[in-house]
């Protein structure tokens, strides 16, 4: 007698956020969802841990909302921009503002919301390797085979499925490396701040009552010497300040080379989220917003695209919502990043900004809404 594989509908590979947000999405209406994630929850990851108003709002239409330990996160209610000399510019982000959360916080509110709605969620589940059926996808793990009809690649920046599926590009541009760590300390201010310094940036979050998360990012040799998270704080001697008696509350984590590319986001009974879908830098905090919109996006689309068989062409409608949103961000991030490598360019229009405040907010408003 064979051995009979159950099959599932849908796949995902993955249990970060945007893995998790298209799992319950897709499980809310209606179909049998089963999670693969290769650690244990709840997963931390190296992120700057700001959600832009609207990736809030997707992730109270989630229901995952209600799950969140909000000691564990902090409202914000804008940017600032502070500068070498001490210059700044800040502006208010459209209602109801920001949240900054600590990525574990947020990994398990979104676990629990998963569970809730009856998603089959398996930590420490490895793919070995996938292959295609005429209807669907077998996926090779240290416990056996999964089946579904749907597969969703969540298995972020390095992605193997993006790899092997041969929708990988080859970024050639200079690469961006980041490094995350928190301290035990009450914010600051209720701005997410943005400090500048020659070849890198760093990046204070609000990430809970009493705790700030500071992110650097760099490109690769503008940076010399050892990169640690230590002499990196040198560079922000106003920023060191602000954190002088203060108790680390993590260890530095770090990721990159940050961009990343792939020729499509869909393939037939197969579509890239979140960071496997494409990347291109964490300058302007819309990473999680943006895997928000897009997992709701492709959940909201999977029992349609199943039911006339998830052919890439029922897929369309997720690849334009993609393009549409990740445009907008890569334009925004491609200005900023130039302006960061610019010191004699930025530093100006930051002071412009700081004297036109109304002007700051109105290109808030047009970037995160």
């Amino acid at each position: 007698m064979g051995w009979h594989v159950k099959r599932h509908d849908v796949v995902v590979v993955g249990g970060g956020p945007a893995g998790l947000a298209v799992a319950i999405t897709a499980a809310r209406r209606g179909l049998d969802t089963v999670v693969l994630e290769r650690a244990s929850s709840p997963v931390d990851k190296a992120c700057g841990e700001g959600l832009m108003p609207s990736g809030l709002a997707v992730l109270e239409r989630l229901g995952a909302l209600a799950h969140l330990d909000r000691r564990d996160s902090s409202p914000f209610v804008g940017i600032r921009y502070v500068q070498e000399d001490g210059s700044t510019a800040e502006g208010k982000l459209p209602a109801p503002g920001g949240l900054g959360v600590r990525r574990l916080a947020l990994s398990t509110a979104l676990v629990s919301r998963a569970r809730e709605v009856g998603v089959d969620l398996r930590e420490n589940a490895h793919v070995v390797s996938h292959q295609r059926t005429q209807d669907g996808v077998t996926l090779e793990t240290p416990t056996g085979p999964v089946s579904a009809r749907f597969l969703v690649a969540a298995d972020g920046l390095g992605s193997p499925l993006r790899r092997a599926e041969g929708l990988d590009v080859i970024h050639t541009g200079p690469r961006r490396f980041g490094l995350r760590r928190h301290f035990r300390c009450v914010p600051w201010t209720p701005y997410v701040e943005v400090h500048f310094a020659s070849g890198v940036e760093a990046y204070v979050t609000p990430a809970g009552a009493e705790r700030v998360g500071i992110a650097f990012l760099w490109e690769d040799g503008t940076v010399t010497g050892r990169v640690g998270f230590d002499a990196l704080l040198e560079r922000f001697p106003r920023l060191a300040e602000k954190l002088t008696g203060a108790e680390p509350d993590s260890q530095p984590r770090g990721a990159g080379p940050l961009a990343r590319m792939a020729r499509t986001r869909i393939a037939d009974r197969f579509a890239l989220v979140g960071d496997a879908a494409g990347y291109v830098d964490a300058l302007t905090g819309e990473g999680l917003t943006l895997a928000f919109a897009c997992a709701e996006s492709l959940g909201t689309l999977l029992p349609d695209a199943l039911a006339k068989g998830a052919g890439q062409d029922t897929l369309l409608p997720y690849e334009r919502t993609f393009q549409r949103v990740f445009r907008k961000y890569a334009w925004t991030t491609q200005g900023l990043l130039m302006l960061a490598r610019r010191p004699r360019l930025r530093r100006p229009v930051v002071r412009l900004l700081g004297r036109a405040p109304w002007l700051f907010e109105r290109i808030l408003a047009a970037v995160v809404t």
